[in-house]
């Protein structure tokens, strides 16, 4: 079985609506979560209460700035969501619009956020506890911390569990809609492909290519002082230096990485260059394979970057493939994925134990077109599996037993039988540009979805936010 598979945004494009509340995208970014409140920004889009022209009283902030079929837009929704918006920004080296050109746009997302909320709600469309507890976990270990060294980072922001919780089953919610109204209406053709093709041979540059970078991140703390900035950025060069003499990579990046992907070499993964950040791509444009760029500056600190492979399709590109096997337990009315994660886990048990051998429990349990096969998968290289199970899998050693593991098709628990490098066919490299095509797609075919669904939305548009 193969699972349709999309780039990290598929789970991390939700989350990054909590702005900074995560840093999701911290082993492409280098984002990470706040080293303290954002004081400055908060100061600047504060305000415990506004003038109202003609009256010598003030006005409350919290006040309804806009209702969605019947469901209110606050004002305080609204300046929370731009100060967190705005740091985000900062954060990546952008620059954070006007404040009025902000509160619009936010306004705007809010909007859409409810319009679709309200729709998976309507659809029934429901987020498991354990889910949510699992999505938690998943964050924290994206930005090297534990759960409870998280939960303490963002109560020094205000930020309760219960909120991010709630903000964080609201961002799946979207994600699980947005699979059920969007993802199916999208196919690629052979044609589809030919088209791609095309139309990247005519660029002739580095966005037709496919790359696979090491990362060595050394992080700065928000407003830092200049003493600071300059100890990480000597940090960085020394880290640069080793690596041009000759030190191994992986142990440079064991030994100075912030990143999260640290703990594994600092390899960022094969994909098309224009799925990495463009402050990467634009810096290894002209460098060849094996070479070394940087130190980079970027909003959250200084990246050190390694060409590991990089190639044009036809070209001999080398891939890491996992052979692999899985339960898979569809939830329903019956069967939350609560109560799934607690079968598989006692699978899990018994395999350990020696009690049972997981391609039994495979043909006798999975509720996935492998079991007849005792859950075995094949050999697969990068992008054939969604985000959250390709994650799981790439932490697993041969032979391990993953906990249970949430996807959009339920809950799995897996196995990596093996591992190896395999050098791909130029037709296979062919199909992996199928998920590129279809990423592609799926932005366009969501576009027109979202608009549908604000069309469809009965909005009035009440005081402007302050």
């Amino acid at each position: 079985m193969r699972f349709t598979s999309l780039t990290p945004r598929t789970f991390a494009m939700g989350l990054v609506c909590l702005a900074s509340f995560v840093a999701v995208g911290a082993q492409a970014q280098g984002l990470r979560l706040s080293d303290g409140p954002n004081a400055s920004l908060s100061r600047a889009l504060d305000g415990s209460a506004r003038a109202v022209p003609g009256n010598t009283g003030v006005r409350s902030a919290d006040f309804i700035v806009a209702v969605v079929n019947s469901e209110p837009v606050t004002n305080n929704e609204v300046r929370d969501r731009m100060s967190r918006v705005a740091q985000s920004i900062a954060a990546q080296g952008g620059q954070v619009p006007s404040k009025d050109v902000l509160a619009r746009e936010v306004l705007e997302r809010l909007i859409l956020e409810k319009a679709q909320l309200q729709s998976a709600r309507e659809q029934g469309i429901k987020v498991d506890d354990y889910a949510v507890d699992q999505a938690a976990q998943n964050v924290a270990r994206q930005n090297s911390l534990t759960l409870e060294q998280m939960q303490a980072r963002l109560s020094a922001d205000g930020i309760s569990p219960t909120r991010f919780r709630e903000e964080l089953r609201n961002q799946m919610l979207l994600q699980r809609l947005r699979e059920r109204e969007v993802d199916g209406r999208v196919r690629v053709s052979e044609l589809d492909i030919d088209q791609y093709l095309q139309e990247q041979r005519k660029t002739g540059d580095v966005a037709s290519m496919t790359l696979n970078l090491g990362h060595v991140f050394i992080a700065v703390p928000e407003n830092a002082s200049p003493a600071v900035v300059a100890q990480r950025e000597a940090r960085a060069r020394e880290a640069l230096e080793k690596i041009r003499g000759g030190q191994d990579f992986s142990a440079v990046v064991r030994d100075y990485s912030d990143a999260a992907e640290a703990k594994d070499g600092g390899a960022l993964g094969l994909r098309s260059a224009d799925r990495y950040p463009e402050l990467f791509v634009r810096a290894v444009a002209s460098t060849p394979q094996n070479g070394v760029v940087g130190p980079l500056r970027s909003g959250a600190g200084f990246h050190v970057l390694k060409v590991l492979e990089k190639s044009q399709l036809g070209a001999a590109t080398v891939v890491t493939q996992n052979h692999a096997r899985h339960i898979l337990l569809r939830p329903s009315d019956q069967l939350t994925e609560g109560k799934a994660a607690a079968l598989l886990a006692d699978y899990r048990r018994r395999v350990q134990t020696g009690q049972a051998r997981f391609e039994d429990l495979a043909r006798e349990h999975s509720q996935d077109g492998s079991a007849k096969e005792g859950g075995d998968l094949g050999w697969a290289g990068p992008g054939a599996f969604v985000p959250e199970f390709e994650e799981v899998l790439r932490q697993l050693k041969p032979g391990e037993v993953s906990e249970p593991v949430v996807s959009r098709f339920g809950v799995h628990l897996i196995q990596l039988i093996d591992r190896r490098q395999a050098t791909l066919t130029p037709r296979e490299q062919r199909e992996s540009l199928r998920n590129v095509v279809r990423e592609q797609k799926l932005e366009k075919a969501y576009n027109t979805w979202i608009q549908e669904v604000r069309g469809r939305a009965y909005v009035e548009y009440r005081d402007p936010p302050q």
